[in-house]
């Protein structure tokens, strides 16, 4: 239970710190933060998740994580389905906590995406579905890449949340305007659940993409690097 609470706790903050900055510092004029700061945002939120319940948990905060994680051999596949649901849960806490900030701004509404994943009309940048596909999967395939390195036993020991953070950063400055940026389906089904309409119909693409890329890296890294004594 104390795994599934920093579980819980990690993507609830990921989603209020990553989101919460996308929806309530982004667009103000001269003053907010853009594409830029809502990617370092997301990243702080893994980097500083990760110190404070990685030794509790692993810090995974993200399904594809969990299943990437157990496809390279680092994780328990008995402890998985306890693992995403306590991060859709926790994802789904913090999108209501940003609700509730966020509604009380005259003129909120719904209708500009709360912060949703989506490709086409829904992507931010207008891009296409194949495009938003490649995007995730590769970008989550990147992303567990250097989860696995960075946790391996033969890793400088101490710096894996800096990398994984910084990696979360730069994943975020590139593919914001594709799909304003997954690697999470715990992530996106939350602010989907809000948002409504075609951001839930879009939403199998960002549990498909994600997991695809997470369970390639798993195999390639498990090739390259086998974490074994």
């Amino acid at each position: 239970m104390k795994k599934l609470l920093a579980e819980f706790i990690g993507t609830f903050w990921l989603v209020l710190g990553g989101c919460g900055s996308a929806v309530l510092a982004a667009g103000i004029p001269e003053l907010g933060i853009g594409f830029a700061g809502v990617a370092l945002a997301f990243g702080l939120t893994v980097l500083t998740g990760a110190y404070a319940l990685g030794h509790i948990s692993g810090a995974h905060f993200n399904p594809a994580v969990s299943i990437g994680l157990w496809m390279g051999g680092r994780f328990d596949g008995k402890e998985l389905p306890g693992y995403i649901i306590s991060q859709v849960l926790g994802g789904i806490a913090g999108a209501g906590v940003l609700y509730l900030i966020a509604s009380g701004l005259e003129g909120f509404s719904l209708s500009n995406g709360f912060a949703s994943n989506g490709y086409g009309e829904y992507s931010p940048m207008g891009y296409n579905m194949t495009s938003a596909l490649v995007t995730e999967v590769v970008m989550t395939f990147m992303f567990l890449i250097v989860i696995l390195g960075a946790t391996h036993k033969n890793a400088s020991p101490g710096f894996a949340g800096l990398a994984i953070g910084l990696s979360l950063t730069l994943i975020h400055l590139i593919s914001i305007p594709v799909t304003n940026t997954s690697v999470n389906p715990a992530r996106s089904t939350s602010q989907a659940l809000f948002a409504g309409g075609e951001y839930l119909g879009q939403l199998w693409l960002f549990w498909v993409a994600p997991i695809v890329g997470a369970l390639l890296a798993g195999l390639v890294y498990k090739f390259m690097a086998p974490n074994k004594e």
